[in-house]
């Protein structure tokens, strides 16, 4: 079976509940995925959004997420939830946590892309995208994705 990251609470292409979102309570929506490549020792999550008007704004970001792991719960990142030995990234805010979307007019994308990565990040909490893309480079035996979509006038 192909690696895959899917949500409860939203299909691929789908619109975001308005509770994972800056309009609601903003907390990280569930996330599971399937049993990724054999040789994976770690996953590394980012979530953004390509259509922001300063070009591509993060949301989320987390690696060094255990091997073993196939899921985070609903609010994983504020209430600490998320498994052991997990490292939050900074996002667009500067804020080690997720920030959901809250797109300043029109339908926006949120990608949420998952990493298996055949090592464990030799890296501390606070990296932004562009740093763990560089650390990740040479590492990802596979990656899975999900898009969300929000437009606060609906």
């Amino acid at each position: 079976m192909e690696f895959q990251i899917s949500s409860s609470v939203f299909k691929n292409g789908e619109m975001i509940p308005r509770k994972y979102c800056c309009d609601g309570i903003n907390i990280s929506p569930p996330l599971n995925w399937n049993d990724p490549p054999a040789n994976t020792k770690s996953f590394a999550l980012i979530n953004d959004d390509p259509d922001a008007p300063v070009g591509d704004w993060v949301h989320w970001i987390i690696y060094n997420i255990p091997k073993e792991t196939r899921e985070f719960k609903e609010d994983a990142s504020s209430k600490k939830l998320l498994p052991n030995g997990s490292l939050e990234g900074k996002n667009d805010w500067g804020k080690n946590s997720y920030s959901g979307p809250c797109p300043p007019s029109g339908t926006h994308r949120y990608f949420f892309k998952l990493y298996a990565l055949d090592n464990l990040l030799n890296a501390k909490e606070g990296l932004t995208k562009k740093q763990l893309l560089s650390l990740m480079n040479g590492h990802i035996l596979a990656q899975t994705e999900i898009i969300g979509k929000y437009n606060r006038g609906r």
